[in-house]
Order: structure tokens, then C-alpha cells, then sequence
């Protein structure tokens, strides 16, 4: 089993910032991706970002490339999500995941392992 457990989620005016950050615990052997999800109310859940854990590899939706950027402390065993220029499209619950391989993983099927998830709210 892998724990994800998010945190940094919150509110924020159009063009400002947050970090959101991803505590990876358990059997981590068995997955060798990690990701940020989104889901808007009314909307199916998205791949947001994703990275190797192994080859640090990354991949962005095109709703993210240029804004948003992640990352992995692997000596803390935490994943982040620096998000800038956040527009209000942005607004959605954030879940960090995780899967098997990079190959897929921005793919709500892949996912193994959920985070509970944290919200970012952009609003004036």
C-alpha cells in the first residue's frame, strides 16, 4: 500500500500563486509515477502534471504547460505542484496519485493510489 497525503491547497486572486505539496509513505517500490489530478465541479478528473520517480521524467496537460511545474523531493519523499498565473479555470479539488509506470499515468485508470485531496479556490 501507498498513503499520499496532500497539503497547500487554498484560496487565491487571478495571477497569484500556490504550492501545493504530496507526502508519499508505504511501499513505494511498487510505483514508479507520481501526479497531480484535478477535478472542477461538473467535470471529469484530469491528469494535471506528472513525473517519474526514477527518471524524473515529466509530462503537463496543455492546461498547465508554462504555469505550473512539478516536482520531487525524494529525500523528504514529497511531490509538489508550484502553480503561478493561476486563472479561475484553475478552481478544482487537487488529488496527488500514484502508478505503476509513467508510461499511462496521466491516466485516471492507471491510478493505483488516490490522495484525499486538497482545494485550490481562485476567485477575486
Amino acid at each position: 500500500q501507498v498513503q499520499l497525503v496532500e497539503s497547500g491547497g487554498g484560496s487565491v486572486q487571478p495571477g497569484g500563486s500556490l504550492r501545493l505539496s504530496c507526502v508519499v509513505s508505504g511501499y513505494t517500490d511498487s510505483i514508479d509515477c507520481l501526479g497531480w489530478f484535478r477535478q472542477a465541479p461538473g467535470k471529469e478528473r484530469e491528469g494535471v502534471a506528472i513525473v517519474g520517480r526514477r527518471t524524473y521524467y515529466t509530462y503537463y496537460a496543455d492546461s498547465a504547460k508554462g504555469r505550473f511545474t512539478i516536482s520531487q523531493d525524494n529525500a523528504k519523499s514529497t511531490l509538489y505542484l508550484q502553480m503561478n498565473n493561476l486563472k479561475f479555470e484553475d478552481t478544482a479539488m487537487y488529488y496527488c496519485a500514484a502508478a505503476r509506470s509513467f508510461r499511462g499515468c496521466a491516466i485516471e485508470s492507471n491510478i493505483l493510489y488516490w490522495g484525499q485531496g486538497t482545494q485550490v479556490t481562485v476567485s477575486l
